[in-house]
């Protein structure tokens, strides 16, 4: 009997590069099949059955929370600073009331949390989306852009915008714990229906991860290969990275999804449930 292939997103950015190390360096085995893309896309993706199994933004797992599983030990969190999420604004954070804020649609976890911000601090700025992807794309009557992933960090925001304020940093201040941006999930009616298969692939991504933290020196140079940045800075970036989902990363999760539902961001409140 041959094995159905199994289609699993790929977090485009270099943060997940540690996750894929292995599979991009041969463990791959022809019935899986990785399929690159931004978070938002791999998103809707998972939840419209184009993909099987991905990694996906936390805030969105809170929103579908009944339609998938999440892996365990799998994320991409910080634990302060994390440099590639950040508010760049021409004003400081509680002048930001009627400013417009824009940010892409790529970025749903970090948006949520930016709302979630301003709503606790009764700050209400405009919303709108639009393209970051490069600051000569940013109108020029922005007040603040979130901008995230390798954006935030090959880009010059510091010098464009005078308060540039790092969302991982801001949370840690705000919490005293880690913040859990991206998780990776599969859909449940997929894990019901082929859970070894699930189980397999989810092996790998364990196995090439043990290889991805046994290479980080390759890894880190192919980081600045591709973003053409000092190594320094690629080295310093996944020094705030995590892989990892350990139980205060999952504590400090319930506690973001607790505070989006208060603040009206969440219809309903997020259980957090794993494959």
């Amino acid at each position: 009997m041959t094995t159905p292939e199994v289609i699993m997103g790929k977090i485009s950015y270099i943060n997940a590069s540690p996750v894929y190390y292995g599979l991009d360096k041969g463990l791959l085995p022809d019935w899986l099949r990785l399929l690159p893309e931004v978070p938002a896309v791999l998103n809707q993706k998972l939840l419209t059955k184009k993909i099987d199994i991905s990694p996906i933004s936390a805030a969105f797992y809170a929103m579908h929370h009944d339609e998938f599983l999440l892996l365990p030990d799998l994320s991409i969190s910080c634990h302060g600073s994390v440099l590639s999420v950040l508010l760049a604004s021409h004003f400081e954070m509680e002048a930001l009331t009627d400013k417009k804020i824009v940010f892409s649609k790529e970025s749903a976890t970090s948006a949520s949390f930016l709302k979630m911000i301003f709503a606790s601090k009764k700050i209400k700025p405009r919303f709108e989306t639009g393209p970051v992807q490069n600051i000569e794309a940013v109108s020029g009557d922005t007040d603040a852009v979130l901008v995230i992933g390798d954006v935030a960090l090959t880009q010059p925001w510091a010098e464009e915008f005078e308060f540039c304020t790092d969302l991982g940093k801001l949370w840690f201040e705000m919490t005293g714990l880690p913040f859990v941006f991206a998780v990776w999930a599969v859909r449940k009616s997929f894990a019901r229906q082929h859970p070894s298969l699930v189980s397999k692939a989810y092996d790998l991504l364990l196995e090439s991860r043990k290889l991805g933290y046994a290479n980080m020196d390759q890894i880190i140079q192919m980081g600045r290969e591709k973003l053409n940045l000092e190594e320094s800075v690629i080295e310093e970036y996944f020094n705030c990275l995590y892989c990892d989902l350990d139980q205060l990363k999952i504590n400090a999760m319930e506690r973001f999804f607790t505070s989006l539902f208060e603040q009206g961001i969440l219809s309903k409140k997020a259980k957090v449930r794993f494959f």
